[in-house]
């Protein structure tokens, strides 16, 4: 039976463990995408332009309605003078000493036709919300691109830590053997040094990395919204990628995708219904209304029967500025070179996005080809390292040649994982020239 009190000890201990021991999530790079964009405070403010924009057409729909308004008004007069004698007429009015009056009005307006502006407004202000939504959509696909660039940086780290651990395995066991032959006197105490010396130099490269797996691991926590003591557990991103396409069908979907073609387009549209908007100024405006008017100048709330007026009158105005017909043009020709400058703006974007995924295209075939040398270069090192071994164990390669070999075959394993995580960047970069990295 173990005392109470050594219980309360060992829980004590166990409490601080409990406290600081760092969570882990394992993802794949889905996972983190996803997790990245539910997260993402630059889209949460995305989605308030495109509430803006929203609530912008609902006033500019407002606009549309009748208006109306009401008023209602007491005066009370004093009179000092109550005999008022016109000149040259003798006879004279009587008023009396104070007066009361209530009047009241309500009108309802409505536009009928205002040269098509109303419509021109609304449809302009709903392209602008189509706009806000593509802006949207762009940072989607940027914060996608981070997570999956920040991803990749990860796993670069995490497959080298594995090489560089791996030879310091190899180390290791080169050291026992050095010291096995320093014994037996088959080798100097030189060669002991000098592997020690490699170790310690591989221990300092794995300190560097494990510095490195840190940051990015903790860059990687606050894209995806995660504790920033959570150490991330990543699959090989490199896995799901799919074959390439051609040059042409990449430049055919970026011109279908390319959110920042479709916002030019948009704001085309909308540089029409502006010319349209300027053209109507040139036009009549027609509206309707109806007043109603309330008079009681008997200084009573409620007045007596007969005592009071209140008439209804119902009038349409036709208005038109006959200036605006020579004043008008020169708004309109600005309104179309403006318009004019989107087309041009197009034009160039359009090239710049076509040269951009060319550029994408050819990194990600270099890429790909890399993986292709360095696999070779593996095979060539794992080779070399063999004969270096025997021949060291034979005394007759020197521990100098033993650790250069050593070196040049982990060095190559570690550009082969490299290479594969650029490949695979290579390829979501390739994708976000398209405007959609998940095709």
């Amino acid at each position: 039976m173990i005392p109470k009190s050594i219980k309360l000890m060992l829980v004590a201990s166990l409490v601080p463990a409990a406290l600081f021991a760092q969570s882990s999530k394992e993802l794949d790079i889905n996972q983190a995408i996803a997790l990245g964009i539910a997260n993402s405070k630059n889209l949460k403010l995305s989605q308030n332009k495109i509430d803006e924009a929203v609530a912008k057409l609902a006033v500019v729909k407002d606009n549309a309605l009748p208006t109306a308004n009401a008023s209602f008004m007491y005066n009370h007069a004093e009179i000092p003078t109550t005999t008022f004698t016109l000149p040259g007429s003798e006879s004279s009015f009587h008023l009396p000493k104070r007066a009361d009056a209530f009047v009241g009005t309500a009108a309802v307006q409505e536009l009928v036709y205002g040269g098509g502006k109303l419509k021109y407004a609304k449809e302009s202000t709903k392209l602008l919300a189509d706009v806000a939504r593509l802006d949207a959509d762009k940072n989607k696909e940027e914060i996608t691109y981070a997570v999956i660039n920040t991803y990749y940086a990860l796993y670069k780290v995490l497959q080298s830590r594995k090489v560089v651990d791996q030879n310091l395995e190899a180390i290791a066991a080169q050291i026992k053997q050095a010291q096995r032959f320093f014994e037996q006197g088959i080798v100097t105490k030189n060669d002991v040094l000098r592997f020690q010396l490699q170790q310690a130099n591989v221990t300092l490269t794995q300190m560097d990395i494990e510095s490195n797996r840190k940051v990015i691991n903790y860059n990687l926590d606050i894209l995806l919204g995660l504790p920033e003591d959570t150490e991330v557990k990543i699959t090989d991103p490199t896995a799901g990628l799919k074959a390439t396409g051609s040059l042409n069908e990449y430049i055919g979907l970026a011109m279908a995708n390319r959110q920042e073609l479709k916002q030019l387009e948009v704001q085309n549209k909308v540089a029409g219904f502006n010319i349209k908007s300027i053209r109507a100024n040139t036009l009549p405006t027609v509206g309707v209304g109806a007043n109603l008017y309330y008079i009681n100048p008997s200084g009573n709330f409620i007045p007596p029967a007969n005592q009071y007026l209140m008439p209804v009158t119902l009038g349409a105005t036709i208005s038109w500025n006959i200036g605006n017909l020579w004043t008008n043009k020169n708004k309109v020709s600005e309104a179309k070179i403006q318009q004019n400058a989107i087309s041009i703006q197009k034009d160039i974007l359009s090239d710049q996005v076509k040269t951009d995924i060319n550029k994408n295209f050819q990194s990600y075939q270099v890429a790909v080809n890399k993986i292709q040398v360095l696999e070779t270069s593996i095979s060539q090192a794992t080779e070399n390292d063999k004969l270096l071994a025997s021949k060291y164990k034979n005394n007759v390669a020197s521990v100098t040649d033993r650790i250069d070999a050593e070196t040049l075959l982990y060095q190559a394993k570690i550009n082969l994982e490299i290479a594969k995580a650029d490949a695979g960047l290579a390829y979501y970069t390739l994708l976000k020239s398209t405007g959609k990295i998940t095709q």
